[in-house]
């Protein structure tokens, strides 16, 4: 274990215990950063079609495929999703920045955001909720399970199909510097992929068969 010298910086501590929640939200929202989005498009019991951002989202399981998304309170989304069983997750590039933003307005159920943001959907291949014809990725979803913790819901979605324009795919797979994803950060912050940097994972054999490696890395 490394002790860290007494020079070092000073830190400011939040007790959540001793703030308010939404106080202690904002700090949580700051630090767990970037968080990519899922930008869910959704259906109604009564076909009104729902699209919101939502920043607390992550792959869950490979085998089988499984994605999750938070519900921070009761959003239509989580609504929706547990009336039809399906929604589609479509990653937001960086030209619709104004209108993934504009889809986090409180619109009334009844109201679709792709809509008023002028937004194309489009048909999905395995399920009814529709697509964001302008994504470069959609991810098929039906409802696997929800989670209650708290004042939110996490929804797990088994992944039935994902589709990714073609120029965005190669040697077999997405990728990064063509889907140009948008992440949140902080506050209203948002922020692009930038500086992409490439380093090979260090198999344990290979590190314990030569000590330079550990000596390298140390040494920062």
């Amino acid at each position: 274990m490394t002790t860290a010298p007494e020079s070092s910086r000073p830190r400011t501590a939040f007790d959540p215990g001793d703030m308010r929640p939404s106080d202690f939200y904002r700090v949580m929202n700051s630090v767990v950063v970037p968080r990519p989005i899922a930008w869910v498009l959704s259906r109604s019991a009564e076909g009104v079609h729902n699209l919101a951002p939502h920043s607390f989202y992550t792959v869950s399981c490979v085998q089988p495929p499984v994605v999750q998304f938070t519900s921070v309170g009761r959003k239509d989304s989580l609504a929706n999703v547990e009336a039809t069983g399906e929604f589609t997750v479509n990653l937001v590039p960086e030209e619709l920045f104004e209108q993934a933003n504009a889809t986090g307005t409180d619109f009334p159920p009844d109201q679709s955001e792709a809509e008023a943001a002028g937004i194309r959907l489009e048909p999905s291949e395995k399920v009814g909720a529709l697509r964001v014809a302008q994504s470069p990725v959609s991810i098929e979803c039906t409802l696997h399970s929800t989670l209650r913790l708290g004042d939110s819901t996490v929804v797990f979605g088994r992944v039935v199909w994902v589709s990714v324009v073609s120029e965005a795919v190669r040697d077999g797979r997405p990728r990064i510097e063509e889907l140009r994803p948008l992440a949140r950060l902080g506050g209203n912050e948002w922020c692009t992929v930038g500086e992409i940097r490439t380093i090979p994972r260090i198999p344990y054999t290979q590190w314990a068969q030569d000590p330079s490696i550990g000596e390298q890395v140390r040494r920062g």
